[in-house]
């Protein structure tokens, strides 16, 4: 059986993420995993944030495991709200944006996370990401 999100489905999305940072003139790390959170592609531009490194994998990983954006799970998050400290768990989870589930059908296959710029710009990063998904499956 074929992987859900294969290499050569992560490939567009990662090189789309990587065209709008370009555009966009801020370096990024992008992250792409699938369903279980396992890195499947990422790459960091030249003078993106080291620290970001991680965070990027940590936003991508969340967003697959928890099935929505980091921005939504940061909501759900807050204090006073239902999951408030959810973000210590599975090993560290990230609660603001830039994390986004990769849904193909109604499915999450993997997610994309992107980190460097503000939470607007990875956002927007991620976004063009998710936008260049293929449909189907790659075999």
């Amino acid at each position: 059986m074929a992987p859900r999100l294969a290499l050569t489905d992560a490939q567009p999305v990662l090189e789309a993420a990587l065209a709008k940072a370009e555009e966009i003139g801020q370096p990024m790390n992008v992250a792409v995993v699938d369903d279980g959170g396992h890195l499947i592609a990422f790459a960091r531009q030249d003078g993106a944030i080291l620290g970001s490194i991680d965070i990027a994998i940590r936003k991508a990983r969340t967003a697959a495991l928890l099935k929505m954006t980091t921005a939504q799970l940061g909501e759900a998050a807050a204090p006073g709200a239902p999951l408030y400290g959810i973000e210590v768990t599975n090993g560290g989870l990230v609660i603001f944006g830039g994390g986004i589930p990769l849904v193909r059908g109604r499915e999450v296959v993997g997610a994309i996370g992107v980190s460097a710029g503000s939470v607007e710009q990875d956002t927007e990063v991620a976004e063009a990401g998710v936008a260049a998904l293929p449909k189907r499956g790659h075999r």
